[in-house]
């Protein structure tokens, strides 16, 4: 079976670069994917952090514009954000423009859920959980580690800030479920509004997009995916604890559809390519002081140079270990290894690929090097 890969990016900025850069680099990176056979391209949406991806619907519409076949897309719109009806207009008119190339990846981040009630609590109005009380196992040849626990985020101010300046004030998103609902019905063309008035999405409906639902656990997300008979991607990437039960729940939860006669899978892993294992090492050497400031509550950081950064503390590796332990690192054949692995434990349809290093031209050697490594594994030639 041949796996397609494909590219997550989350638009990071480097220390000492700049936004404006850092969505350059997008822009190159994604036509470079489509030249090296990478299958998809998505991006992410984070605010008020030193990842440029802010605004994804805008970004997809210009990474579409500079390439001609990838197809194109978002993992995922943070739908607490947004309503339905804008999220199916702004691609349908990016669809409008490149037919038949977007994907339209939706996740719960930005609802008012267990997180952002967790966030809102005041530091010790709970007892504390360690996530890392016990010990991470290998299943199929791939490490699963302890589900991390948000409690353990150091402050919360931030999230509570964030949430306070994207959302309208007394506004509560609505359910998730009934957004993937009205998203379905306005590409479908039979949405009802208020007093059942029938409302068409233009552009948006009948548009050519390729819906997902991108999740993190075995909950909302992948039941939702499997009930709707809708593609499904699993963040190991962000959540290796907890991610493979994710699919496995998804799997459960499927019912044929218009979509999809049999359940569809896209895993997702951070990875680190070079030429050999102790330069990828160096590489990823400050992905854990990245790592270390989303947890620690100030939000993603500037990402740092590895060839002056000091290493974490022992009490800061305890709170970022489980990355760590689940991101792959090493040349193509060590990498390629790893996930055959990850892709044989989760039976995965394809695999996306995230990877931040400081140097722009390290990612893109990333990205090249695991490109040609994985079709020769595979038998494929260019």
């Amino acid at each position: 079976m041949t796996v397609p890969l494909s590219v997550l990016d989350l638009s990071p900025i480097s220390a000492g670069s700049t936004a404006q850069q850092a969505l350059r680099n997008t822009i190159d990176l994604a036509r470079h994917a489509e030249r090296w056979g990478y299958h998809r391209y998505w991006l992410a949406e984070h605010h008020f952090a030193a990842v440029a991806g802010s605004a994804p619907a805008t970004l997809i519409g210009l990474v579409a514009a500079a390439t001609a076949r990838i197809r194109v897309g978002s993992a995922a719109m943070q739908m607490g954000h947004h309503t339905s009806a804008s999220v199916v207009e702004a691609f349908g008119t990016i669809d409008a423009l490149h037919p038949g190339r977007l994907d339209l990846g939706l996740g719960r981040s930005g609802h008012r859920g267990a997180r952002y009630a967790a966030a809102a609590e005041p530091k010790g109005s709970r007892p504390e959980s360690d996530s890392t009380a016990g010990h991470a196992v290998i299943r199929d040849g791939v490490v699963v580690p302890p589900p991390f626990d948000w409690n353990r985020i150091v402050d919360r101010s931030k999230s509570r800030a964030a949430l306070a300046a994207l959302q309208q004030r007394g506004a509560q998103p609505p359910d998730f479920a009934e957004q993937v609902d009205e998203v379905c019905a306005l590409l479908d063309g039979t949405f009802t509004g208020a007093d059942g008035i029938a409302l068409h999405a233009v552009p948006g409906e009948g548009a050519q997009v390729q819906l997902w639902l991108v999740g993190s656990s075995a909950g909302e997300s992948a039941e939702i995916a499997g009930r709707h008979g809708l593609p499904f991607a699993a963040a190991y990437h962000i959540a290796p604890g907890t991610a493979l039960d994710a699919v496995a729940a998804y799997r459960a939860a499927f019912r044929p559809s218009h979509h999809l006669s049999r359940p569809y899978v896209v895993v997702s892993a951070d990875v680190v390519v070079a030429v050999d294992d102790t330069t990828a090492r160096h590489l990823a050497s400050t992905y854990g002081h990245w790592v270390y400031s989303i947890r620690s509550g100030s939000g993603a950081a500037d990402y740092l140079d590895p060839d002056t950064t000091a290493p974490l503390t022992p009490e800061q590796l305890r709170l970022v270990e489980d990355r760590l332990a689940t991101q792959f690192v090493g040349a193509p054949t060590t990498v390629v290894d790893r996930l055959r692995a990850l892709r044989q434990a989760t039976a995965a349809d394809e695999l996306l690929i995230t990877t931040i290093t400081h140097r722009h031209e390290d990612r893109l050697k990333s990205h090249r090097l695991l490109s040609e490594a994985w079709r020769s594994a595979q038998g494929l030639s260019r």
